[in-house]
């Protein structure tokens, strides 16, 4: 196995409109960066949801921290803001215009979960497979100097099955 070492991006912020979509075009250019272009819209759209519920809800203030961090297959988009509250998952329904956004999250990542924090706040995460990269054995050449059949005469097939099932988590 082929150890990867851990990727992190921080961004702080206060959490108004206009730096929301500031920082879904900075995680949109970091993932692009780690080859990772298949999860952009999924993490886009939930750290867009993150914040916007920093925006709405949080107090005694707006300021945040998004952290995004590949580790292994795994990425993980987490706001940390101040405020000790966490949040709720409700059922809206069709007429509603908001209320969604933690639904929305649970659907498109593997995991999400919040992290409480006491007084100094909490921490609202999700993960998304983060798939290695794809790589061809048979695209290396053979080896030379080989004489007899062998073990090396033959290279093997590698195949990576992927379970799939929402979790979510409150910690504390």
């Amino acid at each position: 196995m082929i150890s990867q070492p851990s990727r992190h991006c921080t961004v702080e912020l206060q959490a108004l409109p206009s730096r929301i979509g500031q920082v879904r075009r900075i995680i949109s250019a970091q993932l692009r960066y780690w080859h990772l272009d298949p999860l952009i819209d999924h993490a886009a759209l939930g750290v867009t949801e993150l914040l916007t519920n920093v925006h709405r809800h949080a107090s005694p203030d707006k300021r945040c921290t998004v952290d995004v961090e590949l580790l292994l297959d795994r990425l993980t988009v987490s706001v940390q803001d101040h405020d000790p509250r966490l949040p709720t998952v409700f059922d809206a329904d069709a007429s509603s215009t908001h209320g969604r956004g933690l639904a929305l999250i649970a659907a498109v990542s593997e995991s999400w979960g919040v992290r409480p924090r006491g007084e100094a706040g909490k921490v609202v995460w999700f993960t998304l497979p983060a798939d290695p990269p794809v790589v061809s054995l048979s695209a290396y050449p053979a080896v030379y100097g080989a004489t007899t059949t062998g073990p090396l005469t033959k290279l093997p097939e590698v195949v990576v099955e992927r379970a799939s099932t929402a979790r979510s988590a409150v910690a504390g």
